[in-house]
This record gives structure tokens, sequence and C-alpha cells, in this order.
């Protein structure tokens, strides 16, 4: 992501308008992450999940599109990309289901660590969310702040009905309020920028 043309944009919206945003939540955005360590920290103490939650329902897990079992070894590096799904159904389901007794029908599609690539730093991931976790996780990560291209937001916005125009209480763009019509039309959106995107739920 480009952090040189960043905006911050701040949305103020009910709780039921969280569906509209699944598409973006599925096909991956970007947050900020101290990268080097392993899943687990990243999950857990990064990103506030519980562990509890961990281990039951983020039951798949996949680091650059490698089935993940162990998030207390598996590191996360500087743009790496995690998705993060419940319990899928099937034969696919469950052979991709973390510590499965199908696991080792995997084969290449199976994470191995190296670490001594790793590197400790501050960094960018990103993220993709499935199924039961669209709801359950998507609105932390938006009231934390996700990162999304200029392009990928405006497609968003012209997509969005009247009723998610209607009951969007605020925007704020750069700490100033920002128009319905305006954000519609992209006005506001510098072509190959980003923006900061943050969602508080009522």
């Amino acid at each position: 992501m480009n952090a040189t043309r960043q905006t911050r944009l701040t949305l103020t919206l009910p709780s039921s308008l969280i569906g509209d945003f699944f598409p973006i939540l599925q096909q991956g955005f970007f947050v900020p992450a101290h990268v080097g360590g392993t899943l687990q920290h990243l999950l857990c103490h990064q990103w506030d999940i519980s562990p509890d939650y961990v281990a039951t329902r983020i039951t798949t897990i996949f680091l650059n599109a490698k089935a993940t079992d162990n998030v207390e070894t598996a590191l996360v590096r500087d743009r790496a990309t995690i998705a993060l799904s419940g319990a899928m159904p099937g034969l696919v389901g469950a052979t991709m289901r973390r510590g499965g007794h199908l696991a080792a029908m995997r084969g290449a599609m199976t994470h191995h660590e190296t670490p001594a690539d790793a590197v400790d730093r501050l960094g960018t991931v990103r993220v993709k969310l499935f199924n039961i976790l669209l709801p359950e996780l998507g609105p932390a990560f938006l009231a934390r702040g996700i990162l999304v291209s200029c392009d990928e937001l405006a497609s968003f916005f012209r997509e969005r009905d009247e009723t998610f125009w209607k009951w969007c209480d605020s925007a704020i763009l750069d700490n100033t309020p920002v128009s319905a019509g305006r954000l519609r039309a992209a006005e506001p959106f510098c072509p190959g920028g980003t923006v900061r995107l943050t969602v508080n739920f009522r």
C-alpha cells in the first residue's frame, strides 16, 4: 500500500450494515502490524482475539496460501497474506482444518516454517475473512482501521444503495466532514492512493 498518499476516512453506521463490507473483508484488506513474530502473537496480542476463539472458531488458516496448523510456530513476515475461516463443509473443509485427521492429504498446500529470514519490524499484512468470521471479526478490524486502495474504495461507494447512505450518520475525511455525494462520486480519492478506513458501528 502507498503510505505516502494516505488519507483517513471514518464512517459511523448502524451495525445492521456490516454485511455491506463483506466484499472488502473477503477479497482482502491491509493492516499495519508488528511482523517477525508468531501468528499466535499477532492474533491474540496485537489483534486482541482470545486464544479460546482462535482454537475453537478459527478452524482454518492460510498463511501465504498455505494451510497452517500450528499458530504458535508459524512466523508472519512483512506483506504476508493471512486468510481466516471458520469450519468449511465437505471433504475440502475437513482437509484444510487445522490439525485435522486429513491434513496429510494437503501435500504441498501445507505451510512449513523457515524461520531464518524472519525480521522483527513494523510492517503490513493482508487479511482475508470468510464465512462466520465475517460478522464476528469484521467489526473489530473495521473499528481498528484497515487500509484499502482509493480505487477499491471508490468502487465500493459507487455500488452502495440508498439505504446505506440514508443510515450513514457521519463521514469524516482527514478531520473534515464530507458529504455522501462526494464519497459516491469518489471526489476525495486520488487514483493510486491509499485510505485508512475506520468504521464505527452503533
